[in-house]
């Protein structure tokens, strides 16, 4: 299996410095970050960790949850996947962390009923690569059919 790669440039201290991260396997692009806008409510243009772990999980999520929407018996028309994930203060070790990640889906699915839906969003969301290597954060689940 592949790996894939990211690099951040990074200049000056944590409050006046900021970075670019680059997405280099996928040469996609190339993207500013900042920590004041990191933990400020408006982004400003700016992405974050945040925001790139939000991408990873929602884009793995939907992918195991249309192969487990097929070993149900199921045939996924459209998935609409979106990761909130949110940063706080990491009370028992200083600095920050990963507070929770919210996890919805909204699926137009044929073949299963809103009970196989949800075992099948639930089994994703445990087999999920990126929901396993996330295990330390609490992970909630809003799943339903359209």
């Amino acid at each position: 299996m592949p790996t894939r790669t990211a690099r951040t440039a990074w200049n000056g201290s944590l409050q006046e410095g900021s970075g670019q991260v680059e997405l280099s396997s996928s040469k996609v692009g190339t993207y500013a970050v900042s920590f004041p806008k990191r933990a400020a409510d408006e982004a400003g243009g700016t992405t974050s960790p945040e925001e790139l772990v939000a991408a990873a999980h929602s884009s793995c999520f939907a992918m195991q949850l249309s192969a487990m929407i097929g070993e149900a018996g199921g045939t996924t028309q459209s998935l609409e996947v979106s990761a909130d994930v949110s940063l706080g203060p990491d009370e028992a070790n200083g600095g920050f962390m990963l507070t929770g990640i919210a996890l919805t889906v909204r699926g137009e699915v044929e073949g299963l009923d809103a009970d196989g839906f949800s075992k099948a969003a639930e089994a994703a969301k445990v087999g999920c690569p990126v929901s396993k290597a996330l295990t330390g954060v609490q992970i909630t689940l809003d799943a339903a059919l359209v």
